[in-house]
């Protein structure tokens, strides 16, 4: 097995291409599940090393199959592709050239590291006791391109199912520069989305007696929200339900025909999210009706929770450490309450799910601008790092057999 200085040192020693790669992809950002020059880029990248490619039919994914010198399990390493529709204001020089469109949560990198982890492991090919699956994906922001990806069989794209699974996401403030950070279990919220629309009876502003007014029973379902998570659910198993816009009515005193709410959803454990739905929808239909009023109530499944393998988290600690030194791995005191779409492939397999500091040099982590901001700016510096986990997971794992 190699020794950790050699991995570490060989992905400072590639950081040169896998940085071009990063900048190239941030400039040419895309949106969605179908991302062609994204694609491109990446079929290229790995051109050269000793895999097997497939390439998506309903998404414009890549998958990679490196299989070792000797026989074994398989464990799956994944990269996320697609950009946001945010207009760039970084001020870096590879600004994208896509106009309204941003590598925003830090896609590029993922892509660019999860290359130089497997030019990492196809080095290291005779060591390897199994088979590394490359999962890039496309459509992780909302188009659940993981899930369309294990659709398409990614987790038996070596032939024996994957039995294991690592991720990154690097972040653009709130962890220092060069710093991973996970946690056992919980990893990232359930992220769903509730649609409310009340029906009443629009009249004259002055006479509201004579007209069924959805508006005030509106207010009163967006109060009444905020009470059912304070009173039908654990403070310690927490639910976030935010109501992110109201609408109704055209002027001042015309009394609207309907009201419309869009709240968003974040629950943090399995037992949470599958109750919830219908606890709220319960509430908004009965006081719709305590009025007098019906109310229409779509609710529509997101992303899971991502839920980390304590043995997992526990190997990448020591990988982290042994790769970084002391103090560069911490366990972070509490879940991230935004969604990840990899929480479909650790429903599938045990795995873990880390997060890698890419706040820019000098810049404080408590204020610097966050992952999709039309400000946010990564440091590069945290591909070879990102590279070298990833890959010295996959050599870990696979030298247990």
């Amino acid at each position: 097995m190699p020794t950790s200085a050699d991995l570490l040192s060989a992905a400072y020693n590639d950081a040169d291409r896998t940085i071009d790669l990063r900048r190239r992809l941030h400039r040419q950002p895309e949106i969605g599940l179908h991302l062609p020059k994204t694609q491109q880029m990446v079929l290229e990248a790995i051109a050269d090393l000793p895999v097997e490619i497939t390439t998506g039919t309903s998404t414009s994914s890549v998958v990679a199959v490196l299989r070792g010198a000797r026989t074994g399990p398989t464990y799956l390493l994944r990269g996320d592709m697609d950009a946001l529709p945010v207009t760039e204001d970084s001020g870096e020089t590879f600004t994208s050239e896509h106009p309204g469109v941003m590598h925003a949560c830090g896609h590029d990198l993922h892509v660019a590291g999860l290359v130089g982890a497997a030019r990492l492991l196809a080095a290291r090919r005779d060591q390897l006791a199994g088979s590394v699956v490359f999962m890039f994906q496309p459509g992780e922001e909302g188009n659940h391109g993981a899930r369309l990806m294990i659709e398409e069989g990614v987790l038996d794209a070596a032939g024996d199912r994957v039995v294991g699974a690592y991720g990154v996401h690097v972040v653009s403030a709130m962890v220092a520069g060069g710093v991973v950070t996970g946690r056992p279990g919980t990893a990232m919220a359930a992220s769903d989305q509730l649609y409310v629309v009340v029906q009443g009876r629009g009249g004259h502003g002055s006479m509201p007696h004579l007209a069924a007014d959805p508006v005030t029973v509106a207010a009163e379902i967006v109060l009444a929200l905020q009470t059912v998570v304070t009173r039908q659910f654990d403070a310690h198993d927490p639910v976030v339900v935010s109501v992110g816009r109201i609408a109704a009515g055209t002027v001042d005193n015309v009394i609207p025909g309907t009201a419309e709410i869009d709240a968003t959803v974040r629950t943090f454990s399995p037992q949470q999210h599958a109750i919830i739905p219908e606890r709220l929808i319960r509430v908004v239909e009965h006081i719709a009706a305590g009025h007098g009023l019906t109310a229409d109530v779509t609710y529509v499944r997101g992303y899971p929770v991502t839920v980390n393998d304590p043995d997992e988290v526990a190997r990448a600690a020591r990988v982290t450490t042994s790769l970084l030194g002391e103090q560069r791995f911490q366990t972070a005191p509490r879940p991230v309450s935004g969604a990840e779409d990899f929480s479909y492939v650790l429903e599938a397999v045990p795995g873990a799910f880390l997060f890698v500091g890419a706040t820019p040099p000098g810049a404080d982590p408590a204020t610097a601008p966050y992952n999709h901001s039309a400000h946010a700016r990564f440091d590069d510096s945290a591909l070879p790092i990102a590279a070298a986990v990833l890959a010295g997971l996959a050599l870990d794992r696979l030298a247990e057999g």
